[in-house]
């Protein structure tokens, strides 16, 4: 009996992947013969790609990394973030995102930066919380192209309470 169950499971399962093979087969012939109904010779393909408008990508960040190194908690700090139009086209700043709420960053979001102009992405980051940080912020431009920079630093913890008193300068008075 034990015999017999075996063998059943074992032919089940190679009429399994048997039939998968089948379909992996079936499926594979069926690309294969759209992709060759609809051949292009290198000439055409070479045509296609010169004549096709490529979009101008021209941002250029003058940094792309700002560390503000230890900074105390609870003190917003900001940095100014140099970019560049390298290209020939103007260039629109679409959106400019942090990777979370404690970063905000500004921008002229109504103006075109012609080609050779500059401009100025500020970012601000509210230390709330100690330790080290690293946050990404994504400018989107003409559309769909994007860049990234980032801000990093170390937040020490600022005291609770202002500096304890001092018995000792007393004794400086007298």
């Amino acid at each position: 009996m034990v015999f017999v169950s075996l063998s059943s499971h074992f032919r089940n399962s190679c009429m399994k992947r048997l039939l998968i093979i089948t379909h992996l087969c079936v499926l594979n012939l069926t690309i294969y013969a759209q992709h060759d109904g609809h051949q292009h010779d290198s000439q055409t393909v070479v045509s296609e790609v010169i004549s096709t408008p490529v979009a101008d990508s021209s941002l250029v960040l003058k940094e792309e990394i700002f560390d503000f190194g230890k900074i105390p908690q609870g003190k917003p700090v900001h940095h100014n973030f140099g970019i560049v139009n390298a290209g020939s086209l103007p260039l629109k700043l679409i959106n400019v995102q942090a990777s979370c709420g404690c970063t905000t960053p500004e921008w002229e979001k109504d103006k075109d930066i012609a080609a050779g102009e500059s401009s100025i992405i500020k970012v601000g980051y509210n230390a709330a919380s100690e330790g080290p940080f690293t946050k990404v912020i994504t400018i989107t431009y003409n559309e769909n192209q994007t860049k990234q920079m980032t801000i990093k630093g170390e937040v020490w913890k600022t005291p609770s309470a202002s500096a304890p008193s001092n018995s000792a300068l007393n004794d400086l008075k007298d």
